[in-house]
């Protein structure tokens, strides 16, 4: 009994304690129920905020605070809802002006790391970075990271982002639902792989990849290059959302000596397949042309709705080592919002392109992708297909959201 009391002092404490307290309405618009729909609040309005609470029906929610600007200061508040079809659910959030963030499970990862030398096994090397920079006549930044840049996952994907002028998303699939880049380090052991682990599953080469961000020359795609500088970032480790940066400064765009400075922003939600790219110049930008889209997989089908969701299904080898590599079956896309699409080229050897201009100084897209491996997944075209169906359909109608006091 007296520990029960504690407990229940100890909950009054935190309540009495609130700074400020609102309520937050989540709808659900669509028939279909959704999962993990992220809810994003700013905090601008509400001051120094150490930490929050988030509860539905007197059950607490996980949720989690970021510093989007590293000014040491929270800006947003993230948790997820799940919503059964056209439900509505009430929040309360309070938040705090002291204390720190509360702990929940992991269910996101993020991961920047230098070799080792004194460590032999390619997955457990132990130099981490949060954030990285070059110069842009540096020699080779592709090996400076262990696994040539930063990466990330949700339970369902994982990520890695090459840290040179391609800037290519490379990809990890998995066999089972859950986290495994702290494990695996995207070099997956012998032993490993016996245990259900996954591994790298896309042959990249100097193509898009998985809806990479490139020039545009009136063309075809250009890398970027040259840059004054260039630099990966860990802007958020979780739990509900890995955020990660690559920032090109000083970047000389293709047919025109204008230079730009450029933020690359991937967000991805616990729970999701799809990573969001937020892109980010430090001027007005769209007087410019630039370019996404995907590796033309070998022998691949196209999918193409001709409004910005673009997707493909094939099999290639992972690797140019076909001896110590087996052919790996995937699906991609890449969604990019009606209003940025300037043109949508027929697809060459190497990429499924989309031709697009920001608005103003930002544009938003989406890339998705599925491994063939996966227990919990897609495996033909059809399957993928229908899902980029349904997918583009939830994005055009997302939850609604209404904050309150």
């Amino acid at each position: 009994m007296k520990h029960i009391m504690t407990l229940f002092a100890l909950a009054v404490s935190i309540v009495a304690s609130a700074q400020q307290t609102f309520n937050v309405s989540v709808e659900n618009p669509s028939k279909s129920a959704r999962q993990d729909q992220p809810v994003v609040i700013s905090l601008e309005r509400y001051g120094d905020v150490q930490s929050a609470l988030v509860t539905c029906n007197g059950k607490e929610i996980p949720c989690q605070l970021d510093d989007i600007n590293l000014d040491e200061q929270f800006d947003e508040l993230c948790f997820l809802a799940d919503l059964n079809g056209k439900e509505k659910k009430d929040y309360t959030v309070n938040l705090y002006a002291e204390g720190e963030p509360r702990p929940y499970p992991a269910r996101v990862y993020a991961e920047m790391l230098v070799r080792n030398d004194k460590v032999k096994e390619k997955n457990k090397h132990d130099n981490f970075l949060q954030s990285i920079t070059v110069r842009g006549d540096c020699a080779n930044s592709y090996n400076i990271q262990h696994h040539h840049g930063v990466d990330f996952e949700s339970e369902l994907n994982g990520i890695r982002i090459y840290f040179d002028k391609r800037q290519t998303l490379d990809l990890y699939g998995k066999f089972k639902k859950r986290l495994e880049l702290q494990a695996t380090q995207f070099y997956t052991s012998e032993e490993q792989k016996q245990q259900g682990y996954g591994d790298d599953v896309l042959w990249v080469g100097n193509t898009f990849g998985l809806g990479a961000f490139r020039g545009w020359d009136g063309q075809q795609p250009t890398m970027i290059d040259p840059v004054k500088s260039r630099t990966q970032r860990i802007v958020s480790y979780g739990p509900l959302r890995a955020i990660v940066e690559v920032i090109d400064q000083g970047w000389q765009l293709p047919q025109t000596k204008a230079t730009i400075n450029m933020t690359l922003r991937y967000t991805q939600y616990a729970g999701h397949r799809d990573t969001d790219v937020d892109v980010i110049f430090n001027r007005e930008a769209s007087d410019y042309q630039f370019s996404t889209g995907l590796v033309n997989v070998k022998g691949s089908t196209e999918f193409n709705d001709n409004k910005g969701l673009r997707g493909c299904w094939g099999t290639d080898y992972p690797s140019t080592d076909t001896l110590n590599w087996k052919p790996e079956t995937v699906g991609l896309a890449v969604l990019v919002p009606k209003q940025n699409i300037v043109a949508i080229p027929e697809a060459n050897k190497d990429n499924y392109t989309l031709v697009v201009r920001p608005d103003g100084k930002k544009m938003a897209y989406k890339v998705a992708y599925c491994s063939a491996n996966e227990e919990f997944g897609f495996h033909s075209a059809d399957e993928w297909f229908t899902w980029l169906r349904q997918w583009s359909k939830e994005v055009e109608e997302p939850i609604r959201v209404k904050v309150s006091r």
